[in-house]
């Protein structure tokens, strides 16, 4: 992992794994149909790797991106992160939304204890505002609700629960729009 020194393997793993996480537990907090779920996954994906460019000079959120110039170095870095998250929660015993949800929430807040202790203001304030805008981003991609497009809401109320319990747990003051 490309993550500096600073933090555990552990640590290392959380800070690579909570902005997805934070993403899909934002498109399943309430049903969006498949294509709204659709459009919610790839918003994740987008808004993940836009932290690079929103951020260049945060070692942290550099560390944690694949490096996309080597396609190849990337999808091993992906494949090995998606294995260590999924291996970590089958050990941890999630096998529910529910459970993920709580894990995610438990996963911010250490996260964001992480932070404090072992990053500058500056990139710890970064990573939240990231992690923060993943879900955002996601919550703004799909209308939750109505039929064949017509109608439904823009932010469900799922969705703002989910984005303030993640805001808490980072311990951010962001608001959804």
């Amino acid at each position: 992992m490309s993550v500096d020194s600073r933090f555990s393997e552990e640590e290392r793993l959380l800070l690579t794994t909570v902005p997805s996480a934070v993403g899909s537990a934002m498109a399943f907090s309430e049903s969006s149909g498949v294509i709204g779920t659709m459009k919610e996954m790839l918003a994740n994906a987008k808004s993940i790797l836009s932290g690079v460019k929103q951020y260049p000079n945060n070692d942290i959120i550099a560390g944690v991106l694949p490096n996309l110039d080597d396609r190849k170095e990337a999808m091993q870095k992906a494949m090995e992160m998606r294995d260590a998250a999924l291996a970590r929660m089958k050990e941890k015993g999630i096998d529910s939304y529910d459970k993920l949800t709580s894990q995610l929430i438990e996963d911010c807040g250490t996260v964001a204890s992480v932070l404090a202790s072992k990053a500058s203001k500056q990139e710890a304030d970064e990573y939240k505002e990231w992690a923060m805008s993943v879900a955002e981003k996601v919550a703004m991609a799909a209308k939750e609700g109505g039929f064949l497009g017509f109608g439904g809401e823009q932010i469900s109320e799922g969705e703002k629960k989910m984005f303030t319990d993640i805001a808490a747990a980072l311990g951010t003051n962001s608001r959804l729009v």
